[in-house]
């Protein structure tokens, strides 16, 4: 387990932005053909994910949720067996080293409310994700900006700055892998590299969200 005391804080606005698209190519129908081969009995809890993650189900591939011990080990779990092209896009794609790993489910018409992620954990970790299934009415925002993320595209999120998820279609589910990263030379090159410009200002979208907070 790599000591995350010694790693130094991000600025992440300055290295992502709000969201920001890595140049990195993913087969988005291989990862999609082995999440869908896992035993539905896996996607029967949050994965100890609590707060604004009370509507999503998660499968965690590396380590574990905070609520379930901040200090237990980061270390690849049984799930990850299931699906190895996404431990192969953890362990080889992004050039750095994996933390916490996992596959996140929200049901059609739910939402992630705004939050943010503040912890040391989280101030010295970088977050990607890999949308695995997804539509056109799923809507990650952060930062007053709205993204439509597609298959097998990897993001970095700045969960430091105020960000939400909303899943606008009531028939369809999403999908994503998550994992967090200490910075490398390799992932702070494809962050250079990245296109910052893919998000838009949707007053919309930006007051249902807000109301889900205000409602929680």
């Amino acid at each position: 387990m790599i000591d995350l005391a010694a790693a130094t804080p991000l600025d992440k606005t300055a290295l992502i932005g709000a969201c920001a698209r890595l140049p990195a190519d993913i087969d988005a129908a291989r990862l999609r053909a082995q999440v869908d081969a896992l035993p539905d009995a896996m996607w029967e809890t949050r994965g100890g994910r609590l707060g604004p993650h009370d509507a999503a189900r998660a499968i965690f591939l590396r380590g574990y949720a905070p609520a379930e011990g901040r200090h237990k080990p980061v270390e690849d779990r049984e799930a990850l067996a299931y699906v190895p092209y996404a431990r192969e896009i953890i362990t080889l794609r992004i050039g750095a080293d994996p933390q916490r790993c996992l596959l996140a489910r929200l049901p059609g018409g739910a939402v992630v409310p705004p939050h943010s992620d503040n912890g040391p954990y989280f101030l010295k970790t970088i977050r990607i994700h890999v949308p695995v299934i997804t539509h056109e009415k799923v809507w990650m925002y952060c930062d007053g900006r709205v993204y439509n993320m597609r298959a097998g595209e990897v993001w970095a999120l700045n969960n430091s700055a105020e960000h939400a998820v909303w899943n606008a279609d009531a028939t369809r589910s999403r999908t994503h892998l998550i994992c967090d990263y200490l910075p490398s030379p390799q992932l702070l090159d494809l962050l250079a590299r990245s296109d910052r410009g893919l998000g838009k200002v949707d007053a919309g979208v930006a007051t249902y969200l807000q109301a889900t907070s205000i409602a929680g």
